[in-house]
């Protein structure tokens, strides 16, 4: 009998990949992302299955907790067939990148330091390089589009949705053979807010004898865009008719787009002050370079600014720092927008942006995305009066905000709405999301919906 296992994302939000073991003796892998946060020390433990048995890696979007552990995956024996949408894999090629250089850099930095004590030796190493990433891209894949049947194996076939969550995210189906029956399992992957402003919305699924649904807002519902685009604009237009400046750590894909959008929108309807716009991340201005090559994916406002502009994201504010000389120059900038990443401030330049204006009661932090438990971005959220960045002690003045409405995941309602307009759907489990959320949403579809409904731990069998 068939049977899942999740060794990621499994009562966490982040780690995503899930493996459905067919009687058949073929292996399918729906992503193999990186643990995030508090739980990134899981990364670099050894995998709780053989890489090399696995036939195929089906990958639903670009986010480095969904592609993040791929390099390692290969390099630990992974050789088989890779499924994704294009645009998802050149994404996935400059997030993995992104990420590989970080370690490198990382690992330099903590072994200069252990030489002059003498420890070396015990330096942990980069859980993978540049060439990782290289060898992932000499692997067979198969480019899909949203729709179309692909044959995974014998009497085994995939099909891949429109997620709404990213630039190509996708919600895939795979149906199969079970013991001479058919059976059909789908995996949400992560499912995006209906009032996003770059994406569409989540297209439907009608059939389902498995459901592995994503989780993270499954115990709340966001504000309503129009009210959260209306905090975005005072916040910006106060801070900057105060003198101050306005920090945005901002994830390299999908938000960064969509506070781009939200800014030229405001310069046309000239709402935004005279300023500097700063898109201070390499990885951010290269993701807005994909999104502006597969602008048929996005929705129809990016295709409006398109036809009318002959750019989707550019107005005249705004400026991309690609080399670090660029961004050192922000440092004697004031009246600016600083949009850098990392999303959930693990890393990156906006660390060097909080050094600099992290203290000033002028400026504003601005904080558009999750933060995981674990992250300085959720130490500043749950109100630290200090943070530590590069081994400095710097009090925090500046005034922070959370926006939580441009979130790129759909809230408890929009996933409730989405499992309710199957016309059949199975047992319900329930993935990539903190524990005592799960509990909540557990209860939630319990009280709405007539189906069985289990929190997924790591490593557990799941019988088909």
């Amino acid at each position: 009998m068939a049977y899942l296992q999740s060794f990621g994302a499994a009562e966490v939000v982040t780690g995503s990949c899930h493996i459905l073991n067919l009687d058949s003796g073929e292996k399918i892998m729906v992503d193999c992302g990186m643990f995030q946060g508090e739980h990134e020390r899981e990364n670099f433990k050894p995998f709780g299955f053989d890489p090399s048995q696995i036939d195929v890696l089906l990958i639903t979007h670009a986010h480095l907790d969904h592609v993040g552990r791929i390099p390692k995956l290969v390099k630990e024996g992974f050789t088989g067939r890779i499924i994704s949408h294009r645009s998802t894999f050149d994404l996935a090629e400059v997030v993995l990148l992104d990420s590989a250089h970080l370690m490198e850099e990382e690992y330099r930095t903590h072994f200069r330091k252990a030489q002059r004590r003498g420890e070396e030796h015990h330096v942990r190493q980069p859980l993978y390089t540049p060439e990782d990433v290289e060898d992932v891209y000499d692997l067979p894949s198969t480019y899909v589009s949203y729709g179309e049947k692909i044959a995974l194996g014998k009497d085994t076939t995939a099909i891949f949705r429109d997620a709404g969550h990213i630039l190509d995210s996708a919600t895939i189906q795979i149906d199969f053979m079970d013991g001479g029956k058919p059976k059909t399992i789908v995996f949400s992957g992560d499912l995006g807010n209906h009032n996003d402003i770059v994406m569409s919305d989540p297209d439907a699924v009608k059939k389902a004898d498995v459901l592995y649904i994503e989780s993270t807002y499954g115990d709340r519902n966001h504000k309503g865009i129009k009210e959260s685009v209306d905090e975005f604009k005072e916040v910006i237009t106060n801070t900057l008719l105060s003198q101050g400046n306005i920090l945005i750590p901002s994830f390299a894909i999908e938000r960064t787009q969509e506070i781009l959008c939200l800014l030229k929108q405001m310069y046309d309807d000239k709402e935004l002050p005279l300023c500097k716009v700063y898109l201070d991340s390499p990885m951010a201005i290269r993701a807005t370079n994909l999104y502006n090559k597969y602008h048929d994916e996005l929705s129809t406002c990016c295709n409006d600014f398109l036809k009318r502009d002959g750019t989707i994201f550019d107005f005249p504010y705004l400026h991309y720092t690609l080399k670090p000389e660029e961004s050192k120059k922000i440092n004697n900038e004031n009246g600016c927008i600083i949009i850098a990443g990392s999303g959930m401030c693990t890393g990156g330049r906006i660390l060097h942006h909080f050094k600099n204006r992290i203290w000033n009661p002028k400026n504003a932090i601005l904080f558009v995305g999750y933060q995981a438990h674990g992250t300085l971005g959720r130490e500043i959220v749950d109100g630290a009066k200090f943070i530590k960045v590069y081994h400095e002690k710097i009090k925090i003045d500046a005034r922070i905000y959370t926006i939580n409405g441009f979130s790129a995941h759909a809230d408890q309602s929009e996933l409730l709405a989405w499992m309710q307009s199957f016309d059949n759907l199975g047992n319900i489990f329930l993935i990539h999301g903190e524990k005592e959320k799960q509990v909540v949403f557990q209860k939630v579809i319990h009280q709405e919906m007539p189906n069985k409904v289990h929190i997924v731990r790591e490593g557990e069998k799941i019988q088909i």
